[in-house]
């Protein structure tokens, strides 16, 4: 069954001319027969290139706006319209705007994962892949990092040379991970590898032997000769890795690295708003695009 509906939802892309935009957390039989798989700022590169006349966004809301905002003339839809993500919720853009009048020295450097709303407010974009690069290029010295004050402290001890302000923002669910569940981890497998993402707490990651984005943890395990990994960001990558590398060994760091937002999409989902009986188009007006696109131009171009 789940072959029929995945070869229907092939055929329906090439009649139909869509793009299937999906995130690396998604589910195997999502990502498998997606056009493009990868983390936030893969997805925001695809979503500018294609040709496509839809693209069809597998991900959160954020990612789908972000890929309208690169891709104005196409139709975008976001597949699930529940699927949310809590930290791109946590700042206003108001509290944003009240804190540049007051330090107008800063600038301001919003992590990919925020709304598009708040995305116009600041100077330029990062994600977790891009942030230290990008932050280290800049000219500015004392800087607004938003909202996620883990991947922020990440990029202040790779960066020593910048002033990062942080907020109190978060990934919820990966900064849910505990020390116990660390010690606990490595001490039942002693020769693995601890792979981390950086919106865990600095506790967790102090003890990382790679401390990347989803594509960096990916690309670093696939290339190592070590045999054994704990994973250490949301649950499918260990499952995407496993079937990658069947010669390899991959545990999950802790049992709650679930995103249920991405969770909520389901190949079935994706066969609906194929048929255009689901999903959500994002509508957004020419100026809130302007606004937006100038901070995420700006990432693409110091990301580079």
């Amino acid at each position: 069954m789940i072959q029929q509906i995945q070869q229907s939802i092939l055929q329906m892309k090439e009649e139909n001319n869509i793009f299937l935009l999906a995130h690396s957390y998604q589910n195997k039989d999502i990502t498998e027969i997606a056009d493009f798989v990868g983390d936030s700022f893969q997805m925001s590169l695809a979503a500018q290139h294609t040709d496509a006349d839809t693209i069809l966004v597998a991900g959160v809301r954020f990612m789908a706006e972000t890929a309208k905002i690169l891709a104005p003339d196409k139709t975008v839809v976001l597949v699930t319209p529940d699927a949310g993500c809590p930290m791109a919720e946590q700042i206003e853009p108001s509290m944003i705007e009240s804190i540049k009048a007051q330090h107008p020295e800063y600038k301001v450097v919003a992590y990919i994962n925020t709304t598009a709303a708040l995305k116009a407010v600041c100077d330029v974009c990062v994600t977790s892949s891009t942030a230290v690069k990008i932050v280290k290029a800049l000219e500015e010295e004392e800087i607004l990092f938003i909202p996620d004050c883990n991947l922020g402290t990440y990029v202040q001890k790779q960066v020593p040379e910048k002033k990062l302000k942080l907020l109190q923002g978060c990934c919820p669910v990966h900064a849910s991970v505990d020390m116990m569940e660390v010690e606990t981890a490595l001490e039942k497998h002693p020769k693995a590898q601890l792979l981390v993402h950086p919106e865990c707490t600095p506790e967790v990651l102090q003890y990382a032997d790679y401390i990347g984005s989803t594509s960096g943890i990916l690309e670093y395990a696939k290339q190592s000769d070590h045999k054994e990994f704990v994973i250490g960001t949301e649950i499918s990558i260990a499952e995407h890795l496993q079937y990658a590398c069947p010669d390899k060994t991959f545990y999950l760091l802790s049992k709650k690295l679930i995103c249920p937002n991405m969770k909520l999409t389901t190949l079935m989902d994706v066969y609906n708003a194929m048929r255009g009986q689901g999903g959500e188009e994002i509508i957004m007006t020419p100026e809130e695009i302007a606004k937006a696109r100038i901070c995420i131009d700006e990432m693409i171009r110091l990301g580079k």
